[in-house]
């Protein structure tokens, strides 16, 4: 993984998709790609597998609720990472 927010990226798997995050992205756009089955309506949430991220500082679980304090510090971590400057 590159340093700089022009090349920036951050992987992970929620709810068994693949997901890449680059570029400049809002905290909305982080949390609704994190989190994206939550508003899916056709999706149950499965808690056989561990969703994870992976950013330059390690790998983080994604927590199934998107309203809890740990889900904020991940969106900010993300967020940071990704746009740096900010």
């Amino acid at each position: 993984m590159a340093a700089d927010a022009r090349s920036a990226r951050i992987t992970g798997n929620v709810q068994g998709r693949d997901f890449v995050l680059s570029g400049r992205l809002s905290t909305e756009e982080i949390r609704d790609t994190l989190w994206w089955w939550q508003d899916d309506g056709h999706h149950e949430y499965d808690d056989s597998r561990t969703d994870v991220v992976a950013t330059l500082g390690g790998y983080y679980q994604v927590p199934r609720d998107s309203r809890t304090p740990e889900a904020a510090d991940l969106v900010e971590l993300v967020h940071t990472e990704l746009c740096p400057d900010d």
